[in-house]
């Protein structure tokens, strides 16, 4: 779908952002980039629809180069979300949903349609909230009018720029959740930004760890965990110098405990291999702890609990 082949970008005043790049992003994938800040996942990012230009190599879309498409027609195929929303404050919502389907000439019936039919998608009732003005909405709620004006003209990829780290940790949350369920239907090939490893981790069908405007690794959430290629994706991910990660359960635990809790049940000093091959087969698990329960473990909160980790390495560095 969207393929690298030796891509490299060197900005005028010398700085090298990204060093030969080979890379393949598939057909209907969430595709994770993540580093830390000045690993080139950004300019990666946008390269892809030429808002960064290359400076060696070639990008194929559907196995045409990006060079080789109309600038325009690139554009109108790819959606594109930022961390700044961008909504056009003396537009409605109607009105910015509508601004890419207006260029390619879409009949007013139809856009309509589509209109009411995106906003559903997300949960904003069309008649409640389709000539509101953006100031009138939350920023969670703006958030989701960015994604789906991305989608108005039905574009094959989705770019998403770091498009949730402005919010506040809640809502944050459940627009990750929203954008997997939305995923399930809409099925895009969703190229993401993140400098966030529990959100890629939730996010990504696959995951590209980038250092230094090069790759480090890629792979799926469970290959990075249990096979990390060297010390940096280690670090990244929050385990230990001798290779185990730290993790103490009773620290993971969710708040929204259940002592009547019936599910499957697993010791408070099992190790990650258990606790992950237990989360593995469902969403929740609980914890005991001398024969009584203690709590409820999640994904969620193993990921929260290891991100932590990594917070806590880096202050004391």
């Amino acid at each position: 779908m969207i393929r690298f082949e030796n891509v490299s970008k060197q900005f005028d005043d010398g700085t090298v952002a990204v060093k030969s790049l080979n890379l393949n992003i598939h057909k209907g994938e969430f595709f994770v980039l993540v580093g830390p800040s000045g690993s080139g996942k950004t300019t990666t990012l946008k390269m892809i629809n030429r808002l960064i230009g290359i400076s060696d190599g070639t990008i194929l879309i559907n196995d045409k180069k990006i060079s080789d498409y109309d600038i325009h027609e690139l554009r109108w195929n790819i959606g594109y979300v930022l961390q700044q929303i961008a909504l056009f404050p003396h537009m409605t919502i109607q009105e910015n949903i509508a601004i890419v389907p207006e260029m390619k000439k879409w009949n007013k019936e139809k856009i309509a349609s589509r209109v009411d039919g995106l906003l559903e998608m997300v949960r904003l009732d069309p008649k409640t909230y389709k000539h509101r003005k953006p100031s009138e909405l939350s920023g969670g709620q703006q958030q989701r009018i960015g994604v789906v004006r991305a989608l108005a003209a039905d574009p094959e990829i989705l770019l998403m720029d770091e498009p949730f780290s402005a919010l506040d940790p809640i809502s944050r949350e459940k627009l990750q959740d929203d954008l997997l369920k939305l995923q399930k239907s809409i099925k895009k090939t969703i190229v993401f930004v993140t400098h966030d490893m529990q959100e890629a981790l939730k996010l990504g069908d696959r995951i590209c760890i980038m250092k230094d405007g090069e790759i480090v690794q890629v792979g799926t959430p469970n290959d990075l965990v249990h096979h990390p290629v060297n010390d940096f994706v280690k670090k990244f991910l929050g385990r230990t110098e001798h290779g185990d990660f730290q993790i103490h359960l009773e620290e993971a635990l969710s708040p929204h405990t259940n002592l009547q809790f019936n599910g499957h049940v697993i010791p408070v000093n099992s190790s990650l291999e258990e606790i992950l091959e237990a989360l593995t087969q469902r969403d929740l698990v609980g914890v005991e702890k001398d024969g009584e329960m203690v709590g409820l473990l999640t994904r969620q909160s193993v990921i929260q609990h290891l991100l932590n980790n990594v917070k806590e390495g880096k202050k004391s560095e």
